[in-house]
């Protein structure tokens, strides 16, 4: 009997369990999650969910009795220590081993840690766990707290937006001179500082945070020799890919674990899908690692396919929304050719409700609609056609997208 074993407890690791029973696998599978929860889904975590607004169920992929109904091993509070490719062996804590024909590595990442002084102290929180939006929302929903984020990434702004929403005072720190300007430049970043600012956000940019103080627990956050009075402070500055069990194996990693089109690593039957999964794309012909919600889902699907040896590639777009006050927004589009492209808006910046394009050699590389709707599908083929498009077209509303692919 073939046992296929995943390592991780987010959305990866659900979705590839799921598909592999859904696709007929009748063999034995094994999650093993560091959480005490079963697999879930990290976008509620800063939006909904932190707000009070959705329950568990919007996070949590699958109750724990699902995966015994669909004869799955849940192996929750349970880390991998020791993965030994040449033994097909995993060592998990307390000395136990599974042995395997194929393992699947969504062991996630972590959120980046910030080099200085009071950084550990109580009070000083970073969010990418259920766990932490559980704490954080005990501070923020009663209201009348002073957050101060450090970061101005899409984690921080969406946390700023439901922290407002609480009823909480906002400070956020950012180094940068535009909030998102590394994913979306600095005229778009500036639409998201306005509405920010708008909502009473505290919006600091070009900032040096230099530490954060306090006695039993962090108050306050000293920036440029000023200190800001803090109740709590959330560090959102990145995250980190957690490859340390890959790279104690053996494994090639550089910017998360390195996998071909079908998520094999460079050892054999061990594959890696999510957040920690830097995968060649056959599309732009470059690796790319992606930590955003529809990569999770969807690249799962290949890595079962090819824990079974069925010949699978993933080729996907790359998509991302996200929900900000009164702003619903989505993103389709290849960073690495976005960021040198030239952009073409289509519609009101300054009333949020607009088009943007990103065109690279006349052709659209990516695009991203806010608080316009029913158009990702056509903004998304339009990316994969690859077709040459005129950019004065690409702006002009009275020009139906849909002509643009035909």
């Amino acid at each position: 009997m073939t046992h296929l074993v995943i390592v991780g407890g987010g959305l990866a690791a659900g979705s590839a369990a799921e598909t592999l029973r859904e696709e007929g696998f009748d063999g034995d599978v094994t999650i093993v999650a560091d959480e005490q929860h079963p697999p879930y889904q990290r976008p509620p975590l800063s939006k909904g969910y932190l707000q009070g607004e959705e329950g568990l169920d919007a996070v949590i992929l699958h109750p724990a009795e699902w995966y015994a109904d669909n004869d799955i091993a849940l192996r929750t509070s349970t880390a991998a220590i020791v993965l030994d490719p040449a033994e097909h062996r995993l060592e998990l804590t307390g000395g136990e081993a599974l042995t395997y024909d194929a393992v699947l590595l969504a062991t996630g990442a972590s959120p980046r840690r910030l080099p200085i002084a009071g950084a550990n102290l109580p009070g000083v929180m970073t969010l990418r766990r259920l766990d932490d939006s559980n704490a954080l929302a005990e501070q923020l929903r009663g209201g009348g707290k002073r957050l101060v984020l450090i970061g101005s990434g899409w984690i921080g702004l969406e946390v700023a937006a439901s922290a407002r929403q609480l009823g909480n005072e906002v400070t956020v720190l950012e180094r940068d001179a535009v909030p998102l300007s590394a994913a979306l430049g600095s005229e778009l970043g500036e639409v998201f500082a306005r509405m920010h600012r708008e909502h009473g956000v505290d919006l600091r940019m070009s900032v040096n945070v230099e530490r954060v103080v306090g006695e039993a627990r962090a108050d306050g956050v000293v920036v440029d020799g000023e200190t800001v009075p803090a109740d709590l402070v959330l560090v959102g500055v990145g995250a980190v890919p957690n490859t340390g069990l890959a790279e104690a194996a053996g494994l090639e990693v550089q910017n998360g674990i390195l996998v071909d089109a079908h998520l094999r690593t460079s050892a054999p039957d061990v594959f890696a899908a999510g957040d920690v999964a830097n995968a060649y794309h056959p599309v732009i012909q470059k690796h790319l690692r992606s930590e955003h919600w529809a990569n999770a889902q969807k690249q799962p699907a290949t890595a079962a396919a090819a824990m079974r040896d069925a010949d699978a590639s993933y080729a996907e777009l790359p998509y991302f929304y996200t929900d900000q006050y009164d702003l619903g927004m989505e993103l389709s589009g290849y960073p690495p050719l976005m960021s040198q492209a030239q952009l073409v808006i289509r519609g009101d910046l300054e009333a949020r409700e607009f088009i943007s394009f990103w065109v690279d050699d006349e052709r659209v590389v990516g695009g991203m609609n806010v608080n316009v709707w029913d158009v990702n599908e056509t903004v998304q083929e339009l990316i994969r056609s690859g077709r040459r498009v005129d950019a004065a077209a690409l702006a002009d509303p009275s020009v139906p997208l849909e002509t643009l692919v035909a």
